[in-house]
Parts: structure tokens; sequence; C-alpha cells
């Protein structure tokens, strides 16, 4: 009797787990989760030469911004935010940009081992890393004219006034102050479905997280960044 217990115990666990895992795959979710990047400032973000898109070359994580967003591969999944140390809201993979998507593998400071084989100067195989279902809803996603890029948005350089205890830790404040400093609105489809993403509830909102050790010499300076205009 008590293996009986002890078994549906694990089943019920097992189905629980694979519930939320349902529940997050549907779209834009979970404002607020802890993917144990703790940036101490606004970090150093450079063009992706021929991209709408920059990267962070002294972030040891897979930190990207597009179309007046961040965005960061974390443990196979992506997420998103307004704010450079979140709260991060998970993206579905049906969800993402293509241009996140079409990121070349040598800009991704953490690239996970399955990456290994594949060409740096081409996207993440995401066709075989996603399935069939995946690839036929994103047919020639890899393929486009890059003589046509669209123009990168602005990066939110007021957020570099905000960094360690100054960063806002409530999604009252962190909108409001984006309202205030940065006009910009984004032009991709994809992107403008995250900023309507559900609101996070209380318990949800930024949290301090387990912090990673970031190479952080130079953040906010160098060459190469802040290359749009916004308002500061």
């Amino acid at each position: 009797m008590r293996r009986l217990l002890i078994g549906l115990w694990m089943s019920c666990c097992v189905a629980g787990a694979a519930s939320a895992q349902v529940s997050v795959g549907l779209g834009i979710s979970l404002p607020g989760v802890s993917i144990g990047i703790n940036l101490p400032a606004y970090p150093q973000l450079v063009r992706v030469p021929g991209y709408p898109v920059y990267y962070a070359p002294q972030v040891d994580s897979n930190f990207f911004f597009y179309d007046g967003m961040f965005w960061v591969y974390e443990d196979d999944r992506w997420y998103a935010s307004d704010w450079y140390n979140g709260p991060w809201g998970l993206v579905d993979p049906q969800a993402v940009p293509l241009f996140v998507l079409r990121i070349p593998v040598r800009y991704y400071r953490a690239p996970p081992s399955y990456f290994r084989p594949w060409r740096a100067d081409a996207p993440p195989r995401w066709g075989e890393r996603w399935g069939g279902d995946w690839e036929r809803n994103h047919s020639g996603w890899d393929r486009w004219n890059h003589r046509s890029a669209p123009a990168p948005a602005p990066l939110p350089s007021y957020q570099r006034r905000y960094s360690q205890d100054r960063y806002p830790q409530h999604i009252e404040q962190q909108q409001q102050l984006h309202g205030q400093n940065y006009r910009y609105q984004p032009r991709d489809p994809a992107v403008r479905q995250q900023q309507h993403r559900p609101e996070p509830r209380p318990e949800q909102q930024h949290q301090p997280q387990p912090e990673r050790q970031q190479n952080d010499r130079g953040q906010g300076q160098g060459a190469g960044q802040d290359h749009g205009k916004g308002k500061d």
C-alpha cells in the first residue's frame, strides 16, 4: 500500500510539472521569472553588424536588445523585459521575433553545448531544437534580404541612472520611468505582443536574483554603444 501511495504521489508531481510547462507554452506568461541574471549596472551594448540587434559583449549571458526590449536566452528558453535586469517574461518559441532568432551563433556569450557544431556566422538551428511544428510555422525564417534590415531601435540609455540599490523594484515604477524617458514604439508585431503581456501579481514582481558573476568592467562605456537617439 505504501508503495502504491508513493507511486500515485510521484505521478501527480509529474502531471503537475507537465501542466505547468503547458501553461507557460501558450504565449507570453509568468512575468517576473528569476533566470539567475543579476547585472550590477546597465551593460555595454554593441550593434550586431548588419542586424537591428545589440548584444552585450561583457555580460556572460546570451543578452540582447531588439526593438525596444531586452532579450535573454537561458536554459533553452527566451525571456524578454523592458528593463535591463528584469523582471523577465517567458516567451513561447512561436512568439520570439524573427530578428532575435536570426542573431548569429558567434554573438551568444554563453552558448549551450548543442550550438557547438553549428556555423558561427549563421543563426542557431531552431527547427532542429524546437521540432517540426515550429519549423512549419516559420518556413523561410532564416532567409531574408540583409540589405533591407530595419534600423535599430534607440537604446534606453536613461536606465544607466538606475543601478544596484537605485534599480526600480516594482513593475509600476518601471513602467512609469519607461513611459517618461523612452518614447520609442516597437515596430515588430511580435515585440508589441510582448509589451501587452499580463501584469505580474505582487509576489511575481522583481525580487533579488541569484547573483551570477559578470564581467562588468567598462559597462555603460565603450565604442559601438548608443548609436540610436532616444530620450535620456
